[in-house]
């Protein structure tokens, strides 16, 4: 199998390091990342997750789970994503702006704790995006040996299964900025609505799906085989509920479904 020869070049590209620090955020290329290193018998590993506004509650619980999972705690490092205006401006480069500032802080930890090789868990498929913020990955040094061994998506979600990982069918992730059109200012309230609204929404079963922040009104996204099941009268009425109590005045649903970055949404 394919994932076999990656992932053996993977160990042998990890495990000589003396100690690495891994942007940890949960989501299936960083925990898969953080497994490989494990694997590889890495003597220091130290996972650092940044804590922001960007950054949800349910994504915190998964964090903590994977790192139950895998024996080894991550490090929280709390900041305040909102205090950098570049980043709030929401222009096309916040993305980039996000990046530097979270991936500065987990270069602080791991400086503190005499760790010198920083990784994040970019793969190929994010080199065929347009992703500002890899370009600040490089500028600070990380390195992404998942694609310097050749992963995939696909081939990562094969090895998670593999390896037991809950990330491994896990939906296409972004954070929470993304909800918000580039140009409209980026604010703790419009983030705890955004929130509030998708988490209910997972509540209700629908996995991939995104809540466009346009003013007091909240824009659906969802996969199209499941847009039918927002008009049943039980699920249109509870939906209709939960995001008045988040903050939105009205609610719609996008019949284009879900797509990544539509539009003004990057």
């Amino acid at each position: 199998m394919a994932e076999n020869r990656e992932f053996a070049h993977l160990i042998d590209l990890l495990k000589d390091a003396p100690g690495v620090a891994i942007a940890f955020s949960g989501g299936a290329d960083s925990a898969f990342l953080l497994a490989a290193a494990l694997i590889a018998g890495v003597k220091s590993i130290l996972p650092v997750t940044v804590v922001s506004a960007f950054f949800t509650a349910g994504e915190k619980d998964r964090v903590i789970r994977l790192g139950q999972y895998l024996g080894i705690a991550p490090v929280f490092v709390p900041a305040d994503i909102l205090d950098d205006a570049r980043v709030t401006r929401n222009t096309d480069r916040r993305c980039y702006f996000c990046k530097l500032f979270l991936f500065s802080k987990v270069m602080e930890v791991a400086k503190k704790h005499g760790i010198h090789t920083l990784l994040h868990g970019a793969n190929l498929d994010d080199l065929k995006e347009i992703r500002p913020g890899m370009d600040a990955a490089r500028e600070l040094c990380f390195k992404a040996p998942l694609v310097e061994a050749g992963f995939s998506k696909k081939q990562i979600r094969a090895c998670s299964k593999i390896l037991g990982l809950e990330t491994w069918n896990l939906p296409a992730q972004s954070c929470l900025a993304t909800r918000i059109p580039q140009g409209d200012t980026i604010t703790r309230e419009k983030l705890v609505k955004i929130e509030r609204a998708e988490s209910r929404l997972h509540g209700l079963g629908f996995d991939q799906v995104r809540v466009r922040c346009q003013g007091d009104l909240a824009r659906i996204e969802a996969e199209p085989g499941e847009l039918q099941r927002f008009v049943a009268p039980d699920v249109r009425q509870e939906i209709i509920h939960a995001f008045r109590c988040a903050g939105f005045s009205s609610v719609c649903l996008d019949l284009g479904g879900y797509a990544p970055a539509s539009g003004m949404f990057l």
